[in-house]
């Protein structure tokens, strides 16, 4: 998955520790709430059985980084579900929210976007 969404800076580290597929993997099940990262993990730990003891430990190694309580994400989200050719209401069942927030996170991305290309007149 090579043209994704660019993460905003509060979920970039989960990213680039996870790789993508594994940092909305982690987001979707754990956002939204406080965990503790170890950085010894067993392989029993909930997020070890999500994500795989590795990456699990790498979480671990970043939490003096990272927010106690994980961020959902969730307009993030929607944008990579986009991506992935989902429409506005497979996203929102996905994502537990209704399909006019959706609609609304997506647009405000593409406004984000369109005003980042403009080329400024003075």
């Amino acid at each position: 998955m090579a043209d994704f969404p660019r993460p905003p800076a509060h979920l970039e580290p989960y990213v680039n520790i996870l790789g993508l597929e594994d940092a909305v993997t982690f987001l979707m099940h754990f956002g939204g709430g406080e965990l503790y990262l170890a950085r010894r993990v067993s392989e029993d730990s909930p997020v070890a059985e999500l994500i795989g003891r590795d990456a699990a430990e790498a979480l671990g190694q970043a939490a003096d980084r990272l927010p106690r309580r994980v961020p959902t994400g969730k307009p993030w989200l929607a944008e990579v579900f986009r991506s992935q050719g989902l429409s506005a209401t497979q996203i929102a069942r996905r994502l537990h929210s209704s399909d006019v927030t959706v609609r609304r996170w997506l647009k405000q991305a593409d406004e984000r976007r369109s005003a980042a290309r403009q080329i400024p007149l003075i």
